[in-house]
């Protein structure tokens, strides 16, 4: 019977983070925090140790490699579900701008994380140090624009800006990721890492050109479309991406996959496809990823300089984001307030500082004793933002800037309900 005992592993973890989830929301909070607390109480964290101390048994969720495949095949499809959300060309018009925000906030999170390291650990090693500093390079684009939307400063001039510029971030802190995990890899030769990211780079284009081209052919020569083979491609895409991306391009899978997203999103059924990965992500991935994380976490023993390395990382994250990210609004012309308040939006962390944490325990590069402090810096700097957003906006009267982002969500929900409605239709007329 222990073979399938995953089903019950995998029940519990629906059940539970959907739980903790509804009770994040309720305290006004992002879901995400509720599916991550809930992995981290149902395993040896927090549950196994309970257990362990009045039972003399750890009786609790424990990982499993089941369960870390689906975890890597989640966190594929987070990345590919955000690059399928990245729009290209609200990236071209936001321009200057959101790009010297986005610099100035992964270069002092990138610098002050690994100095921090070299400071509690001398001998560390610099892939090590500098991956550190990958994770707090990571602005949460998801909860920064629910965040936005509650305090209903999504098309103000200061809202805008921070959107654009935590897309940016997005962009370029995978860059950085892809340089960190080519470098640590083994191959210490920049030149030969250099190069293989270019040919990434020349590999996605071909794959877009291909795949966008391919699909006009596909609604050419094909009257009457049955809609469901897109997203199937879509994923094979994503997959086929993600696998050459690892083991062609010594690249991390999860940037294939960000840049098959990319693809799609520029494609004629790019929508349509998006909608339909909602379902699966929320479902069954997306929940077992975020458990995952929390299951693997063994807390260590809370000991004077575990405390302190938890302290330090926490503020170093919050004020190399804040510093960082004003500064580059400043130098823009965004007056203190304005910049104090783009500083505060991209100080949230989430999904992509919990990837690369992830990949960075995968690959030895951080070690299981760092992996809480930095689960407890996300945590931290998920829930101040929204605080600290709103009070920096208390007693403000915005001028509205563009409405680009808040119009292009509404085009995309009515092109959704046109494109399901159509397929309905299409579906019960082939029935008959």
């Amino acid at each position: 019977m222990e073979g399938y005992s995953y089903l019950l592993s995998l029940c519990v973890i629906l059940l539970s983070t959907k739980f903790f989830s509804i009770l994040s929301q309720r305290a006004q909070l992002p879901q995400v925090v509720g599916a991550l607390m809930a992995g981290l109480f149902f395993g040896p964290a927090v549950l196994g140790a309970i257990t362990n101390s009045l039972f003399g048994v750890q009786f609790c969720l424990m990982p499993s490699p089941l369960l870390s495949r689906m975890a890597e095949l989640g966190v594929i499809v987070i990345m590919f579900t955000a690059g399928m959300e990245t729009n290209i060309d609200e990236l071209k018009e936001a321009g200057f701008v959101g790009f010297v925000v986005a610099l100035l906030g992964v270069i002092l999170p990138l610098g002050m994380g690994a100095g921090m390291m070299y400071f509690f650990k001398p001998d560390i090693t610099f892939p090590a140090a500098i991956f550190v500093g990958a994770v707090l390079t990571a602005t949460s684009v998801s909860i920064t624009v629910e965040a936005l939307k509650e305090l209903g400063k999504m098309s103000t001039k200061v809202g805008n800006t921070i959107l654009a510029a935590a897309l940016i971030d997005d962009i370029l802190g995978l860059i950085c990721l892809t340089l960190v995990t080519g470098i640590a890899g083994g191959n210490t030769d920049f030149s030969i890492v250099a190069l293989k990211i270019a040919g990434f780079f020349v590999f996605v284009w071909a794959m877009g050109w291909a795949y966008k081209n391919a699909m006009i052919w596909s609604d050419r020569v094909q009257a009457e479309r049955n809609l469901r083979r897109y997203p199937v491609i879509g994923f094979a895409l994503c997959l086929f991406m993600a696998w050459a991306a690892e083991v062609v391009f010594g690249v991390a899978d999860i940037i294939g996959a960000f840049a098959a997203g990319m693809i799609i999103s520029i494609s004629p059924k790019g929508q349509y496809i998006s909608s339909k990965f909602d379902t699966i992500a929320y479902l069954l991935l997306t929940p077992v990823f975020f458990a995952n994380i929390g299951l693997e976490v063994t807390l260590p023993e809370f000991s004077g300089e575990v405390v302190i390395f938890t302290i330090v990382i926490v503020i170093v994250s919050i004020v190399s984001k804040l510093f960082g990210c004003g500064l580059g609004a400043k130098i823009c012309g965004f007056d203190m307030r304005q910049s104090y308040q783009i500083g505060l939006g991209m100080v949230c962390r989430g999904e992509v500082a919990l990837i690369v944490a992830g990949k960075g325990v995968s690959m030895n590069l951080i070690e299981e004793s760092e992996l809480g402090p930095i689960i407890i810096m996300i945590i931290v700097c998920t829930i101040i933002t929204p605080i600290f957003l709103k009070k920096a906006f208390e007693g403000q009267k915005d001028v509205a800037g563009s409405t680009m982002f808040e119009e292009r969500f509404m085009i995309d929900e009515q092109a959704d309900e046109i494109e399901e409605d159509l397929y309905h239709r299409r579906s019960l007329l082939n029935r008959s």
